[in-house]
């Protein structure tokens, strides 16, 4: 790996269910039952390939759905999602094959989401020395909570599917805070998508201008008495709103706080070194028989294993 390229790191279901869900990939397999995860997920690593030909990086699979830790400290967290029916888990471990027979390291666990496994790639490659300021780490997801991990000026949060690539001068600009606080952030105002409440009454203006004074969460619990004569509208009324529901806004800001050192030192992401994170050629053969294992229809699997073998000859 040279040291100016940087380290992908893909959240996987970001892009499984952005192909399962859409409109324009309707794919079924040869007795007509549903393929557009899996088939939709494998074109997106082949185009992936295709554009930053990655040397490096990992897929961070969400296999911890209703058994995380954070479901332990909160019942409401990601309450509004349903487990998967059985062609979906189905296609799900054929999309984490994929993943492995087109050359990417894949990692999962049932306790760590993939935020949390990203996170720790992330910082793991930071203190092997294998990110520079000319490499940094490149997050592939469109999920604005993994944007607290872009810290170099060279780290990018990359929605592939709008090829919109974020810098942290740009969520910065976007936020008003730094990407450090984001964890803070979240725990004020809360987080629909994920049945994180935060408090009550401040929006993100308010919390960025309790950040913007204070620093971090400690910093505005700290200092309460001059909340209360900021110049902000209702600003006695929101230090009283946030001493009310302090332990809800501590308790929101760890449930949005991406783990970087798991706790459970046996957990595969937990472990893996620089060398762990290097893509190998994807496996043609492979590749092909998970197609038919997945009952690929025979023109698309000719047309998906033919594209696949010119990926690989225009890269060696």
């Amino acid at each position: 790996m040279t040291a100016a390229a940087p380290v992908y790191l893909l959240d996987a279901s970001i892009y499984i269910f952005q192909a399962y869900f859409s409109p324009y990939n309707n794919s079924v397999d040869e007795a007509g039952q549903d393929l557009s995860a899996f088939v939709g997920f494998a074109q997106f690593l082949m185009s992936l390939y295709r554009r930053e030909r990655p040397l490096s990086g990992a897929v961070a699979m969400d296999n911890a759905l209703f058994t995380g830790f954070r479901h332990a400290l909160s019942e409401e967290y990601k309450s509004n999602r349903e487990l998967p029916d059985e062609n979906l888990a189905r296609q799900l471990d054929f999309c984490a094959r994929a993943a492995d027979v087109l050359g990417w390291p894949v990692f999962a666990s049932t306790r760590y989401e993939a935020d949390d496994i990203i996170g720790t790639l992330a910082k793991r490659s930071r203190g092997s020395g294998a990110v520079d300021t000319q490499g940094g780490v490149c997050i592939v997801s469109r999920d604005k909570d993994l944007a607290q991990l872009i810290r170099a000026e060279a780290d990018v949060l990359w929605d592939f599917s709008s090829n919109r690539r974020r810098s942290r001068t740009d969520i910065e600009r976007e936020l008003g805070i730094p990407t450090t606080c984001i964890p803070d952030y979240l725990g004020l105002v809360g987080d629909s998508v994920d049945c994180i409440a935060g408090v009550p009454g401040v929006g993100p203006v308010k919390a960025a201008a309790l950040l913007s004074e204070f620093g971090t969460m400690d910093g505005i619990y700290s200092n309460l008495d001059e909340v209360a004569a900021m110049p902000l509208r209702g600003a006695k009324a929101l230090a009283s709103k946030l001493s009310l529901f302090e332990t809800q806004a501590r308790r929101c800001k760890l449930l949005a706080t991406i783990v970087e050192e798991p706790e459970d030192s046996s957990e595969a992401f937990a472990n893996a070194s620089i060398a762990d994170l290097a893509l190998v050629s994807p496996n043609l053969n492979e590749f092909s028989k998970l197609l038919e294992e997945a009952r690929v229809p025979k023109v698309q699997l000719a047309r998906m294993s033919e594209a696949l073998v010119r990926l690989v000859e225009v890269s060696s």
